[in-house]
């Protein structure tokens, strides 16, 4: 715990763009909210790509830029740290910290595999620190407003909730074949992005109890093999020689909610014209709600209007209405816009607020034990593929 007149010393392990976002976060959070927070010390950013990492230090005003993460670990100043590197590296750097005694706020999906998942979720319950998983959609004004609506049953009993996040970061053939090609089944579109989703319809729906109809495809089943670094989803000098993908690129899938609920789903990483496409619509019998990424300052409400004639959805634009808009953008006036950074800067804070234990904190960060369970579901997306769209049960949340 830290006390208003020690700085908070933080550190980022990876310099790819989710790395920038968490960077830029850290460097925004006393801008954002009440006080109450210490003063917060941008201490230093890893990356084995050195030229990487001195570039995202100087970009958000670090101190310097550290060759790997080993060297973070053994930094006894610093005391909260954002993991934004490959998924199988996740476990040994968050058991590495965790014994350093430092607090860990580690990106999606939790691990490589579900052993490591299960594993950190272990360590989870017997840590003596914060540990925090970035689901950063879970910050958004539009999302968390549609969230109220449900918890308020503003929109009356749900009947289908329909989810989809479709980008287009795949649908080169000529993209290098970097780490996030590489995996079992499970690890590439559904792990990437179909981890937001699902977390998302949990946030706003509840809990999934079973999955069923899931489908996995990969379009592009070889790509060539990078000549160096492959940063983000960026592009990069690739060679003559190809490796075979080894994970899905498109995975569709339904779902079973524990009120009853019925929920479709559907990924791609190969969803041409579409960077970032996460939306959903949920219907309930007194009314619906759509939310869609690339309109991200506002979504859509329909509900029961006095005079039928009158009825159809509406456009809500983000303002000091909406969860995290009010105190959370210089200017608090609706029309001003929402971006992914916004959500990255409301993210850091919430977890420098469980850090520093203050007084009137952010709802807090899901915990390992939350995205655990979203691999949990992942795993049973997997299943039901292999078992021609069998009815796959999800462990409870306490298993």
């Amino acid at each position: 715990m830290t006390t208003r007149s020690k700085p908070i010393s933080v550190a980022v392990i990876g310099a790819g763009m989710a790395g920038r976002s968490h960077a830029a976060g850290y460097r925004n959070v006393n801008t954002v909210f009440g006080a109450g927070l210490p003063p917060v010390r941008l201490a230093s950013i890893a990356d084995a790509n050195v030229e990487l990492g001195e570039d995202a230090a100087r970009r958000y005003g670090y101190e310097k830029a550290l060759p790997s993460w080993e060297a973070v670990v053994e930094d006894p100043t610093i005391n909260a740290v954002s993991i934004v590197v490959g998924n199988a590296l996740h476990r040994p750097i968050a058991e590495a910290l965790v014994a350093a005694g430092k607090h860990v706020l580690c990106e999606k999906p939790l691990a490589g595999s579900l052993e490591d998942a299960r594993a950190m979720a272990e360590l989870e319950r017997t840590a003596d620190v914060v540990t925090a998983v970035g689901y950063t959609f879970r910050r958004s004004p539009g999302i968390a407003g549609i969230r109220d609506h449900v918890l308020h049953n503003e929109l009356g009993d749900l009947t289908l909730f329909s989810g989809r996040y479709w980008c287009d970061y795949a649908t080169d053939p000529n993209g290098p074949l970097s780490w996030r090609f590489k995996g079992g089944a499970g690890s590439g579109a559904l792990g990437d992005v179909g981890s937001h989703i699902i977390d998302a319809a949990e946030y706003v729906a509840g809990p999934i109890v079973s999955v069923s109809g899931a489908f996995l495809s990969t379009q592009i089943p070889k790509r060539p093999l990078p000549l160096g670094a492959v940063v983000g989803h960026s592009g990069a000098p690739v060679s003559d020689e190809f490796g075979e993908v080894e994970n899905e690129d498109t995975a569709s899938f339904t779902a079973r909610f524990e009120s009853g609920l019925v929920g479709t789903f559907s990924v791609t990483r190969t969803g041409f014209g579409l960077p970032n496409g996460l939306a959903f619509d949920v219907l309930g019998v007194g009314g619906r709600a759509a939310f869609d990424q690339h309109r991200p300052a506002e979504y859509l409400l329909d509900d029961a209007q006095p005079e039928a004639r009158t009825r159809g959805a509406r456009q809500i634009i983000a303002g000091p209405q909406l969860p995290y808009f009010a105190g959370g953008v210089p200017m608090e006036a609706p029309g001003v816009g929402a971006s992914n950074a916004d959500n990255f800067t409301y993210q850091a804070r919430a977890f420098l607020d469980q850090v520093a234990g203050v007084a009137e904190p952010l709802p807090a960060c899901a915990t390992f034990a939350d995205a655990l369970r979203t691999m949990e579901i992942i795993r049973a997306v997997v299943d039901s593929s292999r078992n021609g769209g069998a009815l796959t049960p999800v462990p409870p949340a306490s298993a």
